[in-house]
């Protein structure tokens, strides 16, 4: 099987804001902002790059910084095939972070709801050995047709391809079934518990593990500062606990997460190695402001 690794997903322009503490509604309240190079699939290719992987991203910005775009992820390792939008700006997304470090999303995706079959065409999958759809890709009908006949092209070519529901509240929005008849039958799914819990109802990550693996190869499952599970129909395979760490800001762990694992696997490394490789990228991620690395 070929190391590269395609990852189709968003770019987005993350605005990071930290408040000293509760906003006050119609009033003022210090807070650290910060803007930073995001979007869930830009995230997992720039950590792929960071870890020597050889990886292409497709994604669809405002033609205005398509040069942009593509010289910043050359510079970090990563192939981009960009889309330039003449209608829509690139995306941005405002983080609201609590002290905690738990997070709430604005989102204006732009561009992104553009993506199309011909930015993604079938020569993208020319020496690919996996193929990585953030779930934002499918929450939209254009970008998901995209997204549905690139995993058609990849399953007729054996190509593995692997997915990440991305957001609770978008899964809910188009419907749990929706989204399972869209993506059943990948070979990996990459989930929260928050998120496995919306796809099957079923709270508990051995019987989560259990149900999604009855529509995917492999389940990995994020468990926060508990770590992360690996499994399938019959249930957890390896479990790997978290390091204590501090956590500054969670943006972008799960994509750093799915780049560690993703890296160790094409690497050759076996399941519990990679696991840990994921769980020691996502620890890396939270110390940081921003979902890509410093």
């Amino acid at each position: 099987m070929s190391g590269k690794v395609l990852v189709v997903g968003d770019v987005m322009t993350d605005v990071i804001v930290m408040p000293e503490g509760p906003i006050v509604k119609g009033s003022d309240r210090r807070a650290t902002v910060r803007s930073r190079p995001g979007g869930s699939g830009a995230n997992q290719a720039v950590w792929l790059g960071a870890m020597s992987a050889d990886v292409v991203f497709a994604a669809r910005v405002g033609a205005s910084d398509k040069a942009m775009y593509e010289n910043y992820f050359r510079g970090l390792g990563v192939v981009p095939v960009l889309g330039g939008d003449k209608e829509q700006p690139s995306g941005v997304l405002v983080t609201i972070v609590d002290p905690d470090g738990e997070r709430s999303f604005l989102t204006d995706r732009g561009a992104n709801l553009n993506l199309s079959a011909d930015d993604l065409p079938s020569e993208i999958l020319d020496d690919i050995g996996l193929v990585m759809v953030s779930g934002y890709s499918f929450f939209a009908p254009g970008p998901r047709a995209a997204v549905q006949a690139l995993f058609a092209q990849a399953k007729a070519r054996g190509i593995a391809v692997a997915v990440d529901p991305a957001s609770v509240g978008f899964l809910v929005e188009v419907g749990p079934a929706q989204f399972l008849e869209w993506t059943a039958g990948a070979d990996f799914i990459f989930s929260n518990e928050s998120e496995a819990e919306a796809l099957t109802g079923i709270t508990g990550h051995v019987e989560q593990t259990a149900a999604l693996g009855k529509l995917f190869g492999t389940v990995l499952i994020k468990r926060g500062g508990l770590g992360a599970v690996l499994g399938g129909r019959d249930g957890v395979r390896v479990s790997q606990p978290a390091s204590e760490v501090s956590v500054v800001d969670s943006t972008g762990a799960g994509d750093a997460f799915a780049a560690g694992f993703i890296s160790a696997h094409l690497a050759g490394e076996d399941e519990s190695t990679a696991l840990a490789r994921g769980i020691a990228a996502g620890a890396k991620a939270v110390q940081s402001i921003g979902g890509q690395p410093d």
